[in-house]
């Protein structure tokens, strides 16, 4: 292959590596919407897509970020499960406690358990696999030693609200406050990573941190850093799991994380480093959910989601080792 011919090819990858998420997600919805029922193209159905993409959507913006940064991180499903136990205590055993208050301490929790995961990758020198495999056993257990190994009952606020079905007189918000955090804060992930020293440095250190280092990058400031950014991301996303719940459940959000690296990779991230963005892996989330939603709509299993889902993320993962060896 010529020069110009490669040049060309490599120019083609990145343009689809952009826009192939989205292609992905206009071909998925269309398919359901031909071959499900009526009720998928509803409203309220899109409402419900909606709701049930913003936990993930959520998780995957502080993983975007490891995972751009060549990192992974394990943990965050067992964060989100901590983060709704500490809310559901925090609001039943003190006096009256403002539900802003519960929901920043479960934030700033599940942010100190991120930042546990860079300091021991960073000091010990160990793998993200391993580290983070670790601090989810962990953290899991810290959420069932916290709760007794049983749900806690938490009084009524508006945090239930946060991903609670629109009533006819909030129509006009379109969709639930969680979703409007949703966007909000992905418009602000994406800011930071296009525009700041931070998103550029995490960039970096995903690309060649070798070569980061003797630029200059701070790489174990930068790390730790991201990874206490995923686990305030966790912790928030804890909150909306509650808002779901509307109780502290030790138990739930088991295998969260392989939803949240799916929604990475499917929306044009990386595992190599180097590579990702916030809208891909927003669209990525999006892609389950429809999935997910078009199988229940057609009254399928929960095993042909999987097979869906399972199929989508290796030929993400495919296309993403094609556009790896077209640039070498």
């Amino acid at each position: 292959m010529s020069t110009q011919s490669k040049f060309n090819w490599i120019k083609k990858t990145t343009i689809l590596e952009h826009i192939g998420p989205i292609i992905g997600l206009i071909f998925v919805f269309t398919l359901f919407a031909f071959i499900a029922p009526e009720s998928f193209r509803s409203g309220r159905n899109l409402e419900t897509i909606a709701r049930q993409t913003t936990i993930v959507g959520i998780g995957a913006l502080g993983m975007t970020l490891v995972i751009i940064m060549g990192g992974i991180d394990l943990s965050i499903g067992s964060m989100v499960a901590l983060g709704t136990v500490v809310i559901a205590i925090t609001l039943k055993s003190f006096d009256t406690p403002h539900p802003l208050i519960a929901a920043l301490l479960a934030i700033v929790v599940c942010g100190l358990c991120g930042a546990f995961n860079g300091l021991f990758i960073t000091r010990l020198k160990v793998v993200p696999f391993i580290v983070t495999l670790g601090m989810m056993l962990v953290v899991r257990g810290a959420a069932k030693g916290l709760s007794h190994e049983q749900k806690v009952d938490a009084p009524e606020t508006y945090l239930n609200e946060l991903l609670a079905s629109l009533s006819a007189e909030q129509r006009w918000m379109l969709v639930p406050i969680g979703v409007w955090i949703l966007i909000i804060m992905a418009i602000l992930v994406a800011v930071v990573l296009k525009y700041t020293k931070l998103g550029r440095h995490t960039v970096a250190i995903g690309s060649n941190e070798q070569t980061a280092m003797l630029c200059g990058v701070m790489v174990n400031r930068i790390k730790v850093y991201i990874y206490t950014i995923c686990g305030l991301f966790a912790g928030l996303a804890g909150v909306m799991q509650f808002s779901r719940l509307t109780v502290g459940d030790p138990t739930v959000a088991v295998g969260l994380e392989l939803d949240v690296i799916a929604a990475v990779v499917i929306g044009g991230g990386s595992l190599a480093g180097g590579e990702g963005s916030v809208l891909g892996s927003i669209v990525g989330a999006l892609i389950m959910s429809v999935i997910r939603s078009g199988c229940s709509q057609m009254g399928l299993p929960n095993w042909v989601q999987e097979i869906l889902t399972g199929i989508i993320i290796i030929a993400a993962v495919a296309m993403d080792r094609l556009r790896h060896k077209s640039k070498k």
